[in-house]
């Protein structure tokens, strides 16, 4: 877990992605309509992908993408953001994590 331990250590949101996945795509595209500016990992053009996923997978991601930090937490894959979303949750957690300002 180390690996994906020090990519989001200091960021404020990091979603570890698939440049070819619809629904890492989705959640990049609603994260960012709230004005955040996501650190994004396609951990199909990484040199480490395949270290990342299995770390993910190690913590719970299953699939392994989409999965979103915010403030250094895994919050989840898509599943749990579009949750959050429609709970009127994320948002809060966005401005928490001073991803985004009011």
């Amino acid at each position: 877990m180390a690996m994906v331990r020090a990519l989001v250590k200091e960021r404020p949101v990091v979603i570890f992605s698939k440049s070819s996945c619809c629904m890492s795509y989705t959640i990049k595209t609603l994260i960012s309509s709230f004005g955040a500016n996501p650190t994004v990992y396609e951990v199909d053009e990484h040199p480490q992908g395949k270290q990342i996923e299995k770390e993910l997978r190690g913590l719970g991601c299953k699939p392994s993408v989409p999965a979103v930090f915010i403030g250094e937490e895994l919050i989840g894959g898509a599943n749990e953001i579009m949750s959050l979303h429609l709970k009127g949750q994320l948002v809060p957690l966005l401005l928490n994590a001073n991803a985004i300002w009011l």
